[in-house]
Formats: structure tokens, C-alpha cells, sequence
């Protein structure tokens, strides 16, 4: 090939499409291209292997939610800072931390609680946002799931709660993994009082959040390809000098092995919940027991 040939060759290849940049997604999962706006239409979700991307709170509470009947509560709970927690040697500030994750979620804790429909079904809801310290449990997170049991039991109303954490925030110390045991305590006044409680695994759900609250559903659900568990699996083959199976941790084990009970991709969430929300639901057994008499 000429130099001049090559010249041209080289411009043409070179030359922008004239496409709009974001059209295109590279999968994480299949590392397929696929078209952005379907994988958006799709709640996030690759439309050719089914890989679930990780989204904002808010954002997953338009998907589940019916339009119109969010009312989030207990928005003043928020992150402090108990033990004066700070590294000086590396810079680390923990408000610094906190201003900076409420900057970057939008939101003033890892989770939004409220009251909202599911298919016409009145429910408590909780939706933790991994963007939020890596949806680490403090003593506001711990808090806010706790005053939202009590709202369930008040109200006697379902409860659906969905998990994304990375565990318990070490910058609060003992005062986070207090609320492991304040969590399942909530959890198990919620069993007394005979308020159903769902919960939705996504990814990841680990450490201490997985040890209490997360693992105590009535029904518990999870998202496909979510990471669940306690200890990472590197820590466990360290510890028990073992080798793992394949796929260890995977929701598709949990399910396999009986952890979870259902396996549901988050486009059929919603009317999921919904026929869930109708079996368990008092309110909703009243109102289909009226239309039969």
C-alpha cells in the first residue's frame, strides 16, 4: 500500500460516525454491545445475558413502586459521628466521608424508607443504595430499619426490604454491629405482631447486613448474579484452607442450596411482589374475600 493510500485509509478509519456517544453499553456481563436505551427500558438489565446492574435507590423504587403513592419517611435520621473516627496518616475524615456519599447518592443515609403500592397493596419498603459507603450498616441505617418495622407493625402492613451492603461500617465500630442484633430483634417483633416480611437480595448483600436483617425474610428473594454472604470467599479458603465450589456465594447457589426462594429478575420484581403482597397481605385477602361473598 502507498503511503498516500495509507494516509487515506488511516483518515477514514479514524473518522467519528457521526453516532451519538452512549449508544452503545459493553456489557460487564457477556462484553456483548448492546443498545443502551434497551438495557435502560429493560430496569437496567442486559437484554441479551441477563446481567443486573447496580442502581440508585430511588431509581429501583420507580420500578417497584406504583406510580404516585411513595411517601418516604424518617428522611432525618442521619450518619453521625459517635466515636470521632479519623486516620490522619491517610487524610481520613469520616463527615468528610459522609458529606461526600450524600453528595454522590442524592440520599442522607444508605437506605430510603417509606410507605408505598404494590399492585394496589399498601406496604412498608426499605431500598438501600450501594453508593452510600457501599450500603454499609451504621446506627442511622440500623435505626431507620427499625422505626420502618415499627411502622409495619403499627399500621399492620407487609414489609419489603432491598438489600445492597458491603456489611457493617467500620467507622462506627461496636455501635454498627449493634445493630445486628437491634435489626433481628425488629425483625422478630414483626414475627409476634404476624406482619410479613420480604426480603430482596441484589448485589452484593454481604458481612453483617447479611447476618441479621437480610437473612431473615419470610420470603426471601434475590436478583440474579448477586453476591451473597458473609465472609468473602478468599477469607474462607484462607481460613479453612479449603477450595470453594464454583460459582460459591452466587445467588444461583444460594437458590440451588436452599437459602433463597426465589430467583427473580428485576423486570418481573413488581408483579412478583404484588402476588407475594396478595397471598400474605391481610388487607388484600379482606378485599378479594368481599368480591367473592
Amino acid at each position: 500500500m502507498s503511503f498516500l493510500k495509507r494516509r487515506r485509509f488511516v483518515s477514514v478509519i479514524g473518522r467519528k460516525s457521526g453516532l451519538p456517544e452512549g449508544l452503545w453499553l459493553k456489557c460487564h456481563g457477556c462484553k456483548k454491545p448492546v443498545f443502551h436505551k434497551d438495557v435502560q427500558e429493560n430496569q437496567m438489565v442486559c437484554t441479551l445475558c441477563g446481567h443486573h446492574y447496580r442502581v440508585k435507590a430511588r431509581k429501583r423504587l420507580t420500578w417497584m413502586v406504583d406510580p404516585d403513592t411513595f411517601e418516604e419517611t424518617h428522611t432525618e435520621i442521619e450518619s453521625a459521628d459517635p466515636l470521632g473516627f479519623v486516620i490522619p496518616e491517610v487524610d481520613f475524615s469520616y463527615p468528610e466521608k459522609i458529606a461526600q456519599s450524600k453528595q454522590k447518592s442524592g440520599l442522607n443515609e444508605a437506605a430510603v424508607t417509606g410507605f408505598g403500592s404494590i399492585e394496589g397493596i399498601r406496604t412498608v419498603l426499605g431500598v438501600m443504595d450501594f453508593t452510600f459507603r457501599g450500603g454499609s450498616m451504621g446506627s442511622a441505617l440500623g435505626e431507620k430499619f427499625c422505626l420502618a418495622a415499627e411502622d409495619a407493625i403499627r399500621k399492620q402492613l407487609p414489609f419489603v426490604m432491598v438489600t445492597a451492603s458491603g456489611g457493617a461500617r467500620m467507622e462506627e465500630g461496636i455501635l454498627s454491629l449493634m445493630q445486628m442484633a437491634k435489626t433481628a430483634d425488629a425483625v422478630h417483633a414483626m414475627n409476634e405482631a404476624s406482619v410479613p416480611y420480604i426480603v430482596v437480595l441484589t448485589n452484593p448483600t454481604t458481612g453483617g447486613v447479611y447476618a441479621s436483617f437480610a437473612s431473615l425474610g419470610d420470603i426471601t428473594i434475590a436478583e440474579p448474579g448477586a453476591h451473597i454472604g458473609f465472609a468473602g470467599p478468599r477469607l474462607i479458603e484462607g481460613a479453612l484452607k479449603v477450595k470453594l465450589p464454583e460459582g460459591f456465594q452466587s445467588a444461583e447457589y444460594q437458590f440451588k442450596n436452599g437459602f433463597i426462594d426465589m430467583l427473580v429478575a428485576r423486570p418481573e420484581l413488581r408483579s412478583t411482589l404484588g402476588r407475594l403482597l396478595r397471598y400474605l397481605s391481610p388487607q388484600a385477602r379482606e378485599a378479594e374475600e368481599g368480591m367473592l361473598c
